[in-house]
């Protein structure tokens, strides 16, 4: 289960140990440790990573598959921890340590930043080859953070970029070693930690409109 620590006004959300898929309960944590990270008062920039080999494999198919009556509700789920990533009204960056698929590549292109591991793990929008189209509001929100050429690289494909090729292509922002990786992430939002919230959560909403307009419509 994600776990929430603060290290002076880095809050660091760790994701889990396991495939991190998206189970309601891992939702609902989640969900609740990113409220705290928003309701504090003091000075705060979120790293989100994980402790195992993989950041995160999204949506917790083998739950799906038992319970496809709820697909509806569980996607409304889902596309509201992307929101709530991307209108967090602090600095965010994913430090990616390992695979992120589908879903879990989506949540790291919530935040504001993306630092990946650059000699293990691959970062991957599936979809295409596991013939799960993107929503609406899952497409909006990759678009809004690529250029149209990375778009096309990564959601038509289902190509698997490691590290280096991720930041070549833009999907994150930079590569490094593992070792550096928590502090190469910390570093890229520690000097904004103390914007105004107001203000800032503001800009995002404004910046983001069409995509959280898109992630909040009901799918059920």
């Amino acid at each position: 289960m994600p776990t929430l620590t603060t290290d002076g006004p880095i809050w660091t959300l760790d994701l889990g140990d396991d495939e991190n898929r998206f189970s309601l309960e891992w939702l609902s944590t989640t969900a609740a440790l990113l409220d705290e990270v928003a309701g504090s008062d003091q000075p705060a920039a979120l790293v989100t990573t994980a402790s195992g080999k993989f950041f995160s494999n999204g949506l917790d198919l083998e739950w799906l598959g038992a319970h496809p009556d709820q697909l509806g509700s569980y996607v409304d789920r889902i596309h509201g921890l992307f929101a709530q990533v991307l209108t967090l009204p602090v600095p965010t960056v994913a430090a990616v340590n390992g695979h992120a698929f589908g879903g879990g590549a989506m949540l790291a292109m919530a935040h504001d930043h993306r630092v990946m591991r650059s000699d293990r793990g691959f970062f991957c929008f599936p979809e295409v080859d596991i013939h799960i189209p993107f929503t609406e509001g899952m497409s909006a929100l990759i678009t809004a953070k690529l250029t149209p050429r990375a778009a096309i690289d990564s959601m038509t494909t289902g190509r698997r970029f490691g590290g280096d090729d991720a930041a070549e292509t833009g999907l994150v922002d930079v590569a490094t070693d593992l070792d550096s990786l928590l502090g190469t992430a910390a570093d890229l939002v520690r000097d904004r930690a103390g914007k105004d919230r107001t203000t800032l959560g503001a800009i995002k909403r404004t910046m983001y409109a069409q995509v959280v307009e898109a992630l909040t419509r009901p799918q059920g």
